[in-house]
């Protein structure tokens, strides 16, 4: 039975999605704790299990999947209009901080007390982090098959450097063919309520929440509104970047809009699948930044609200800041960065309106849910896998890859532990935990702690 919960008209959502925003830090797996936190433990608007299966959803499209599932999620509250709300609020907080800190940057060089007060952030988002593995393991691991998914996703990421792609595909593939052959075994997670997690909290059913756990079929109009909000998205994409190309096919600003174009339709994975090629391109093809630059950019990335893909709009800052030829570099530059933000998350938008109303109807097909089902349990693995990469980096100021046939291992070095970083994320930890500090309360403990350690000369 679904529990009486008023639904929230779209300026109480545009509160709750700006809150998210603003706490979402950490990269996707900080990203997606900060949501589920919210709109699952607190507002109660949709369950485990729902939220699950939105987030295989977004985990198979291209681009950064936490802004997606914001969008989506956007999508399912308040049909296309909560779409572009949920999408645009949960980047907006990024797209400002970091064009602040890239003219900072591109000006002074430096960004000292701000890097401070981020330093103490990235060690409070961990604590986040190892929290959201615990409880989306506990809810989504039932079965022996289920934490094997995950288990071999975590290695096939981690130790075999296989392409998320083919991870996510192949679990699927498993899921699906368990799905006919041992149902109970592979059949979808079911969250029952009174639950209890890993972590401590509760598992919360979909028929405890506002969205129910029916599988409602979008009316025709809801269906309409939705592919037309998504062939909008895909024009406000694809004709400026066409515009460009003819109007001066050989400005840096016309590179940039097919660069980063390209990489929105092959970013799959999330942004820790596509730095690499990032890196390479903006360093060694196009000469737009000095690899020192790129890392900086990186760092600002990561300890700024929003995806970490947006560390793109920094590279298209300093690309077009140096390379338009303006006068006004700075101007330059910020146009830059907009369109390489612009290029990156308008097809996120065109993603999810045209496929969402498709992906409800399919929510009761019992073949398609096996299959998400273990594509969930291989999420697990993908986000344990991404919570290990933030701590290696986050706790250890060296880190080397060893490799032995086809296993390859990042492996911190161990004299270079970062004290004051361990120190924090530890502290951060036990507030969670043992003292059940809210989240709010843990980001600005661990900000403040952050700032103390860098006046200190220690961060």
């Amino acid at each position: 039975m679904t529990l009486t919960i008023e639904r929230p008209g779209l300026g109480e959502a545009a509160r709750v999605w700006a809150r998210i925003a603003a706490l979402s830090f950490g990269g996707p797996a900080g990203q997606i704790a900060v949501m589920h936190r919210v709109l699952v433990e607190e507002k109660r608007w949709l369950g485990d299990a729902r939220f699950l299966h939105a987030l295989n959803f977004c985990m198979i499209l291209p681009g950064p999947e936490a802004m997606q599932l914001a969008t989506y999620i956007g999508w399912l509250m308040h049909g296309a209009r909560g779409a572009v709300l949920a999408g645009l609020l949960f980047i907006a907080p990024g797209v400002a901080a970091l064009m602040a800190l890239s003219w900072i940057y591109a000006l002074w060089g430096e960004v000292g007390l701000v890097a401070g007060l981020f330093f103490g952030l990235k060690a409070g988002v961990l604590a986040i982090v190892a929290q959201a593995v615990l409880r989306l393991a506990s809810r989504a691991l039932k079965t022996r098959a289920q934490r094997g998914l995950a288990g071999a996703a975590f290695v096939g990421l981690f130790a075999l450097a296989l392409p998320f792609p083919l991870i996510v595909a192949a679990a699927a593939l498993i899921g699906a063919l368990g799905g006919l052959i041992a149902p109970k075994v592979f059949g979808p997670v079911v969250f029952t309520p009174g639950g209890q997690d890993a972590a401590g909290g509760p598992a919360i059913a979909d028929a405890e929440t506002l969205l129910g756990a029916e599988h409602d079929d979008p009316t025709g109009s809801a269906r309409r509104a939705a592919l037309r909000a998504g062939a909008v998205a895909l024009a406000l994409w694809l004709v400026p970047v066409a515009a460009l190309w003819l109007a001066a096919p050989e400005s840096v600003f016309t590179a940039i809009a097919l660069f980063f174009s390209k990489l929105a339709v092959l970013s799959f994975g999330g942004a820790y699948a596509v730095l690499a090629w990032v890196a390479q391109a903006a360093v060694t093809d196009f000469g737009w930044l000095r690899p020192t630059e790129m890392l900086d950019g990186l760092g600002m990335a990561e300890t700024t609200p929003g995806p970490l893909i947006m560390v793109l709009q920094f590279v298209g800052f300093m690309a077009a800041f140096r390379a338009a030829g303006w006068e006004a570099s700075l101007l330059a530059g910020s146009l830059g960065g907009l369109l390489a933000s612009w290029v990156t998350f308008a097809p996120c938008f065109a993603w999810i309106l045209l496929g969402a109303p498709f992906l409800e109807r399919l929510r009761a097909n019992r073949l398609l849910a096996a299959a998400l089902a273990a594509v969930t349990a291989a999420v697990v693995g993908v986000i344990a896998n991404l919570a290990l990469w933030f701590a290696l980096h986050l706790l250890w100021r060296g880190v080397t890859r060893v490799s032995l046939g086809p296993v390859s291992l990042d492996l911190p070095q161990i004299t270079t532990l970062d004290l004051p970083a361990t120190l924090i994320a530890a502290l951060a930890i036990w507030a969670l935990f043992r003292r059940g500090w809210g989240m709010a309360a843990v980001l600005a403990g661990s900000a403040g702690l952050g700032l103390l350690a860098h006046l200190a000369g220690v961060a």
